[in-house]
């Protein structure tokens, strides 16, 4: 299956286990693949015939910041569902949903959920 490559969308918003987390906020970083037939975007090199990333990014923009989430595994979720919902020519969706700033007393790169969701 053909993929469409989201790789460190930037977003900030508002979740976490912590009030400070839900009251200052704090920058979530997402790789998204979205497994989508992409045979005749190819032929036709028409917009129509594919899945437009900068849709999907708003998609995931508005996913992330309408409701705060306790837990990044619940946000991930959240953004699958909606990708699914939105683009019905997406049959596969993987989110890796990042939190480079997780309040935990380590150094680290960043903390993380990769789920994968299927029509």
């Amino acid at each position: 299956m053909d993929k469409i490559i989201l790789r460190g969308l930037r977003v900030y918003a508002y979740h976490g286990v912590f009030p400070e987390e839900k009251r200052e906020g704090q920058t979530f970083v997402l790789d998204i693949t979205l497994s989508v037939d992409l045979t005749r975007a190819g032929e036709t090199d028409a917009l129509a015939d594919t899945v437009s990333y900068a849709d999907v990014v708003e998609t995931v923009k508005q996913t992330m910041t309408e409701k705060a989430c306790d837990l990044i595994e619940h946000a991930a979720s959240r953004v699958a569902a909606a990708i699914l919902a939105a683009y019905p020519p997406v049959t596969e969706v993987t989110v890796r949903l990042a939190k480079p700033e997780a309040p935990v007393d380590a150094e680290f790169e960043y903390m993380a959920v990769e789920i994968t969701r299927s029509r």
